[in-house]
């Protein structure tokens, strides 16, 4: 298992805001799960670190995570899809390729 550094938006926009936020469609439980997920088992432990940001730009794909050094952004990710990500990408280096919407750089830019 490579190391791995995932980064889950969890902002918090005000109620109406026009860009919405992650945190408003459950990234805050998809972060939990995670932790959750890491403390169950000692290998994904000492391989992976899960860091909740600010912002990262594709609001509207929400909820919006990346995994580094891979590169890989995911959107619209769901609770239930936690433990698809942790055995497919985390432990066998394969991103779940339906939820992926980008790969080396942020969706939509550049």
């Amino acid at each position: 298992m490579n190391f791995k550094h995932l980064f889950i938006c969890v902002n918090q926009r005000p109620p109406g805001h026009p860009m919405g936020s992650c945190a408003e469609k459950g990234s805050r439980d998809i972060y939990q799960k995670f932790m959750e997920k890491l403390q169950m088992d000692p290998e994904l432990f000492m391989s992976v670190v899960i860091t909740p940001t600010g912002c990262l730009g594709p609001c509207g794909m929400g909820p919006t995570m990346v995994v580094y050094p891979d590169g890989v952004w995911y959107g619209n990710v769901r609770p239930e899809d936690v433990e698809e990500i942790v055995n497919n990408h985390l432990k066998n280096d394969q991103p779940v390729e339906r939820l992926v919407v980008s790969k080396g750089k942020p969706p939509g830019m550049f």
